[in-house]
């Protein structure tokens, strides 16, 4: 590394940047807060212009940091993307009993992004990030339909004996509603507060179908075929192209089904040799290969062929699912490459692919 070298790391927030200019010994040279704003990248940018060609990272570059990092790639700058849990624990291995400022978190972005190995230029796709925002919105959405379903089975248990059923629906609440005439003004207020929480139902309802048809329509626009394997629909498939991001920043197989937290741990000591499972990695991702998993073993696949077999060499349902998850992690790594590749995501393909692969079809090779 130059002896000149300097990185100027920022932690982003919604409302500023704070911006910590880091040399080569791993020391911050100097530090600055600018506002969110075009004025604060101006200043930004001339704060970076004291050293001769800096690198640039980031924290969470496709999160919080996407806005500098569209205005730095526009630029044509080049960022670093640091995750959040490395430049966590540079801080925390530090000196300085691992006090958390704005400041602290910049300089242990840039001293993670001079002395860290394997990580990548931040890209920021506008449709990842929309495809993103539209997941987000339906989850919110289907938070909310839920808290306010609770909340009528609240009500309907004061208003009839037996309540409802589980599954409630708007239609069976205003099924259920048209059969109680209460003559208290008590229950009669009641009664309002259920069917007003009836059309609010109605109404998320509409939205939540609105936002999967919006989800739907962008799935097919980015022109994947995850929907081809076995066990993954148009939702999942959704997660998995958002989260991944570009499937070239993982330089293999096993680099991807550690991000996944499909991968287990090696907990080795002496001669014993062991493993165990991991509960770091994306739980999003985890849970898409989760449900493919569950969903292979209740149908006629080689994947219920090979948990089959699993199960058959004395692995309980919890062990045996887990290897098949990690048998489907590689498949969905393979199909996100081929699909790079078709759609010209990257010159020569990634150095991680193989060309002679043990799951050729949407199932694991058993």
């Amino acid at each position: 590394m130059p002896a000149d070298r300097v990185v100027i790391a920022v932690d982003p927030h919604k409302a500023s940047w704070t911006a910590a200019a880091v040399d080569a010994a791993l020391q911050p040279v100097d530090v600055i807060r600018v506002d969110a704003s075009p004025q604060g990248y101006r200043r930004l940018r001339r704060f970076a212009q004291r050293w001769s060609d800096p690198g640039w990272a980031i924290e969470g570059a496709a999160g919080l940091g996407a806005p500098l990092t569209q205005r730095l790639h526009a630029d044509g700058i080049a960022v670093t993307d640091v995750p959040a849990k490395l430049a966590a624990r540079v801080r925390v291995l530090s000196t300085g009993h691992g006090r958390k400022t704005d400041e602290a978190d910049a300089i242990s972005v840039g001293i993670a992004a001079l002395t860290a190995t394997r990580l990548h230029t931040a890209s920021v796709d506008a449709a990842i990030t929309a495809l993103r925002a539209l997941l987000e919105h339906r989850e919110d959405l289907v938070k909310t339909r839920t808290q306010t379903v609770n909340r009528l089975h609240v009500l309907l248990t004061h208003l009839t004996p037996s309540g409802a059923a589980r599954g409630l629906t708007a239609d069976r609440a205003a099924d259920i509603l048209r059969q109680i005439r209460p003559r208290e003004p008590a229950l009669k207020t009641l009664r309002s507060l259920a069917a007003d929480l009836v059309a609010e139902i109605r109404a998320l309802d509409r939205r939540i179908a609105k936002a999967a048809g919006d989800i739907a329509a962008a799935v097919e626009l980015s022109g994947t075929t995850l929907t081809e394997l076995s066990g993954i629909g148009i939702l999942n498939a959704a997660k998995i192209v958002a989260r991944v991001g570009t499937v070239h920043r993982f330089r293999s197989a096993d680099a991807f089904a550690t991000y996944t937290g499909a991968a287990p741990i090696a907990a080795s000591s002496g001669d014993v040799t062991r493993h165990r499972l991991s509960r770091a990695g994306d739980r999003q991702l985890n849970c898409c290969l989760h449900t493919m998993a569950i969903t292979q073993i209740a149908r006629d696949t080689p994947g219920r062929d090979y948990y089959r077999r699993k199960r058959a060499a004395g692995k309980s349902h919890r062990e045996a699912l887990r290897c098949l998850k990690r048998r489907l992690s590689d498949v969905v790594y393979r199909q996100l490459i081929r699909d790079a590749a078709r759609l010209g995501a990257g010159p020569g393909g990634h150095s991680g692919a193989t060309p002679i692969s043990s799951a050729a079809s949407s199932n694991p090779a058993c």
